[in-house]
Parts: C-alpha cells; structure tokens; sequence
C-alpha cells in the first residue's frame, strides 16, 4: 500500500525530499519517491504507474518542479499535487514552452554545460535560486545533492495526460524565481485549486509540515474549484 508518490524536479534526487517524507510516515501515511534520474519520460511514468496499480488504494502523486512533468501523465491517482511544478500538454515540451514565453533578466536557472554535456546548476544561483527562503544548513545540503541532468530533460514532450481528468493542486511560491513570469499562472490555470504562499521554489523544505498537511488533505479532495492565498 502506497499512500503518497513523490516525484523529484530535475538536478534533484529522492534524498532531497526525506523530511517531507518522515513527516509523512510519521502521519502513518505510506510513501515512496523513485529515483527518475536519466528516464524518458515514457520510462518515468510507466515506473510510477506501477507503484499506483500496485497500490490497494490509489495514492496521491506529488510533482516537484520538473517532476510535474511526469505527475501529469500518471494516472490512476487520487489527485496530484504540484509543487511549483511543470504542467504541460500534449506535444508540448519545456524547451517550446521556455521559446515561447518571454522572461525577464534574472529569472530561471543557471545550469552551465560540463565535459560530458550534462548540465550543472551553479551553486550560488541554485542557492538563491531554488533554496532562497531555507535555512542555511538544509540549504547547503540541499546544494550539495543536485546532480548534473542531460539537456534531454528539456524534449520531454507527453503524448498523453492525465492532469485534465484528475483532482489536482498547484502550490505556487510568490516568490520562486526559477520560472519565467507568465509560467505559474500558465501551470496553474490547468489544476482544479490553487493555493499562492509566500515562499520560494522549494516549500517542502522551507516549510515541510505545511507541505505535509496539504498533500494530506488532498487525500480527500472534493471538486470545488478554489484559489487560496496563504501568507506565511
């Protein structure tokens, strides 16, 4: 039995999410996050529809960042909870996305190209970044677990969704910076509710009890639309 599914963004590994996850235990709530490192799309999602299907109840599957991406292929889930995360449509993918959608100086992400082509987050940018409003030793840890990504993550493109049928959230960071300007309301516009709080892009880490109580509320979703702003 699987109560939550915990999908990863990208640079990002399941070790990122362990307290989301331990105060999830703690609630006696059955969790796993796979390890989607270097998988298509295709392979994500069918990775994650075998935890659902094997799950005597359907779980809640959660979306950090780029692990939207896959969230909103998998189906078979009690609702989806995105957590700043990437919401795309049929033939989209986030390298058409980010060339039509202008932003401003500063905003995304630093990743500079190595040796081996992958992708590096710089340090300080992530930092500032992805982990603005954490404390500085989560943070720091947090940092030294990215990994580096093949520009592949940018051609994932879905040929199917589910996040149209499914009770969905998004949580959107007013002060994330990772995302162009028009993306979260883009993103969040196809979910059933959405809440605003004022935190950045990683709000499991900044605030992981709160993160804990939403995705257990989704448990029990009903259909009402809603927008809730939440001050932190």
């Amino acid at each position: 039995m699987t109560d939550v599914i915990i999908l990863h963004g990208a640079w990002h590994q399941p070790a990122h999410y362990t307290e989301l996850a331990d105060l999830l235990g703690a609630r006696d709530l059955s969790v796993e996050v796979p390890d989607l490192y270097e998988l298509s799309l295709a392979e994500s999602t069918a990775k994650v529809e075998a935890i659902v299907s094997g799950s005597s109840e359907p779980p809640v599957v959660v979306g950090h960042s780029f692990g939207g991406v896959t969230a909103g292929t998998v189906r078979g889930a009690a609702a989806l909870v995105f957590l700043a995360g990437w919401i795309l449509d049929v033939d989209e993918s986030p390298a058409k996305v980010l060339a039509e959608t202008p932003g401003e100086p500063g905003e995304g992400l630093l990743a500079l190209p190595g040796a081996d082509g992958r992708l590096r987050l710089d340090p300080d940018d992530a930092r500032a970044k992805l982990y603005g409003d954490v404390d500085e030793a989560v943070a720091a840890r947090a940092v030294a677990l990215l990994r580096p990504e093949h520009p592949s993550i940018f051609d994932a493109t879905p040929t199917r969704v589910s996040w149209r049928d499914s009770p969905s959230i998004y949580l959107r960071g007013q002060r994330d910076r990772t995302m162009v300007t028009p993306l979260p309301d883009r993103f969040a516009g196809r979910c059933s509710r959405t809440e605003a709080w004022d935190t950045g892009h990683s709000p499991y880490l900044s605030r992981p009890a709160a993160v804990a109580d939403l995705i257990q509320r989704q448990r029990t979703v009903d259909s009402d639309d809603d927008v809730i702003d939440v001050e932190a």
